[in-house]
Parts: structure tokens; sequence; C-alpha cells
């Protein structure tokens, strides 16, 4: 038997992923970011291979990370999550550098930022790793902590998008709660069809009486746009 929630006790933080140039650009939220080496500085980049950005890191040959803070716009998590840079130019309206190798750096709502050079790449089932050297770094906002996703998670109640490595299927793990142990769900939860994020009712009704003017905190549609579970 698999318990989820031993899952969730990894740590990770969330971070912009981006690459390309200010002719084709893109970009998305991953939290499978960490360093692999120090000599030279190296870090390693989950990617799902449907992302469209995947294969424009194989194309340019660089990427940046950006990492966000814990104050981050809902709206920027959704654009960079959520949204397919296939449809849309994620990096319209929002600030955004180049680095010196022409990427796309994200500064918004971020403390700090790095860009690298692809020096790796390696297949792992659904997803890239890619591996980039260390070119650039800087800090843009040291006054807010780092956005985890276990803040991310646990306050601002949201889920991985279902590219990400660490993604679960709520309405898969609920069945098995219920088939291994002997609580009883005792209230109603509502899935955002459009993101995944799930409303847990902590009270009987809870879920109808919200105002008419509620968003959903993570891509920002409205109730209409959620199911009952």
């Amino acid at each position: 038997m698999i318990d989820f929630e031993a899952l969730f006790k990894i740590s990770y933080g969330l971070y912009i992923v981006s690459s390309g140039d200010k002719t084709n650009s893109a970009g998305f939220i991953a939290n499978a970011v960490f360093q692999v080496t120090s000599e030279p500085p190296q870090f390693a980049v989950c990617c799902n291979k449907n992302n469209f950005s995947a294969d424009i890191v194989k194309i340019t040959g660089a990427f940046s990370i950006s990492v966000l803070h814990q104050q981050a716009s809902s709206g920027l998590i959704s654009t960079f999550g959520y949204k397919s840079g296939k449809k849309i130019n994620k990096f319209q309206n929002i600030e955004v550098k180049f680095g010196l190798t022409g990427v796309p750096i994200v500064t918004q709502d971020c403390i700090s930022t790095m860009e690298l050079k692809l020096t790796d790449t390696f297949e792992v089932g659904t997803h890239y790793i890619f591996i980039g050297e260390l070119l650039n770094a800087e800090i843009i906002d040291n006054s807010i902590e780092p956005l985890t996703y276990a803040y991310y998670r646990n306050v601002k109640k949201g889920l991985a998008p279902k590219n990400a490595p660490t993604y679960i299927d709520k309405e898969k793990y609920i069945k098995e709660s219920i088939k291994t142990t002997e609580n009883i769900i005792t209230f109603d939860s509502y899935k955002c069809h459009v993101c995944g994020y799930i409303f847990e009712e902590t009270s009987t009704g809870a879920f109808e009486a919200l105002p008419e003017t509620w968003i959903c905190p993570v891509c920002g549609v409205t109730k209409e746009d959620f199911i009952k579970l």
C-alpha cells in the first residue's frame, strides 16, 4: 500500500523555469529543482515531456530559474502552471528581462533568479531531467520568504499541475484512503475543473455559503467552474 500523504513530506520549492528568446519564449512552474554539483555549480530541473517548454529548452540550450516568494500572485502561478505556451504568450504583461544567453528571466514575484547553460538531458519516464551549469545569479527581493510546495498546499490550498512530477490524483487518493481506513468523510469536496484545486469543506454547506464573488485561489475562476466530488 502507498500512503500518498508520505510523499507530501518531501520538501520542495516552487519556481518558474523559462527558456527561448524574445520571439519564441516558454516557461512553466516547477517544484523539482535542485543543485547537483558545486564545482562548477550545476542544477537539475524536471520537466514533463509534454510541456511546450521541453522542446524549447533543448533547442535553446539554456534556461532560467526564478525562485517565487510566498506572496506570488495566483494569476502568475495559474499562467505558468496551468496554461500552455502553445496557446498564449505567458510573458506578456509581466516583469521579465533577458539574460546573457538571450533566455527570458521572470523577475515578478521572485526573490532570486538564475541563468544556466544546458549541459545534460536525461529521459526518466514521463519527464526530462535537464542539467544546467550556472552562468549568472541575482537577488531580486530578499525581504520575503521563498514559496515552498508545503506552503502552497497548506496555506494557498493549491495543487501540483498534472504535468508536475509530484502530481497526485486527489480523487484516487480519496478513494484509496476510504479503502484503507475506517474514517468517514463527513463533509463534501469540490474540484476546480480548470486547475484541479480542491475545496474541502470543514462544515456542512461551507462551499455553497461562499459569496458569488469568491474565486479559485489558484487559477481565478468562479464557483460555477467547480464540481462536487
